[in-house]
């Protein structure tokens, strides 16, 4: 877990007694605040309880000076806040330099999302495809597990001649929601907003925004702040693969530290 103040799990005394877990308690290192750990819910994948309880999750990407420094792209760390500024998940990219050099926003990748016990609850994986608009045979892709190994669900790419369009899938690939963005992505002094809508797209349901940063951090980092809102009622696998959708889109549209154009509207 390195050093992201993980919440260590109970030790048992010599002799074979064990301490009693102390339960929702959250824990401060660093500045750091942890949701309180909720109880396990029968049905529900493990850790994604946390979802239960919000309808609003905040994603901030963590700067990285190297990238500043030298332009040289770093594996991407986030934190997955609730409204109340806890820390609900800590994410981490799992890729190699090369792929990360060579293929840049285009790359493939392996997000591992931890709960605040260090525990891998839900695993993004992006496979290798085109990145061109004028190919639709080969869109844009993620599978979500929770936990890993277990698909609950996908985020596909739909073509379209304007308009970013993705489809939310569940195991079975099963349409759930759809997701369109704005016909010009840029994010020049407010927010850039995705809407999700009901399978037929006649209903708003929820929301990813690529939040406004200021201009100095649009202009020379690629570290983004995104906000998600979903119904609470709606099915945590289903929160969990609106979290990989949030990955999908900062990575197709807003991971380009260098594109000032495309981030501040400026040369």
């Amino acid at each position: 877990a390195g050093n992201y103040a993980f919440q260590a799990q109970p030790m048992g005394f010599p002799g074979g007694s064990a301490v009693p877990p102390v339960q929702n308690q959250p824990i401060m290192q660093e500045g750091t605040i942890w949701m309180p750990i909720p109880p396990s819910i029968p049905s529900c994948p493990p850790g994604l309880e946390y979802l239960t309880q919000i309808d609003q999750i905040l994603i901030h990407q963590q700067i990285e000076l190297l990238e500043i420094l030298t332009s040289f792209e770093t594996s991407n760390k986030y934190e997955l806040k609730n409204a109340l500024g806890q820390r609900v998940y800590f994410a981490a990219e799992d890729t190699d330099c090369l792929t990360r050099n060579c293929c840049g926003p285009s790359r493939p990748f392996t997000i591992r999302i931890l709960d605040n016990l260090g525990r891998e609850v839900i695993t993004l994986e992006r496979p290798l495809r085109c990145s061109s608009c004028c190919c639709p045979c080969c869109l844009q892709e993620v599978e979500v597990q929770a936990p890993p190994g277990t698909t609950v669900g996908y985020v596909v790419q739909n073509w379209h001649a304007c308009l970013p369009k993705f489809t939310i899938q569940d195991e079975k690939r099963m349409d759930i929601l759809k997701i369109t963005g704005p016909c010009v992505v840029c994010s020049c002094c407010e927010d850039v907003n995705f809407e999700v809508k009901s399978v037929d797209e006649t209903c708003t349901v929820g929301r990813i925004s690529k939040q406004w940063t200021g201009f100095v951090k649009e202009a020379f980092t690629d570290a983004d702040n995104f906000g998600i809102t979903f119904p609470m009622d709606l099915d945590v696998k289903m929160k969990a693969v609106m979290i990989g959708a949030c990955f999908l889109i900062d990575f197709m549209f807003f991971e380009h530290g260098g594109d000032r154009k495309q981030r501040t509207g400026v040369w």
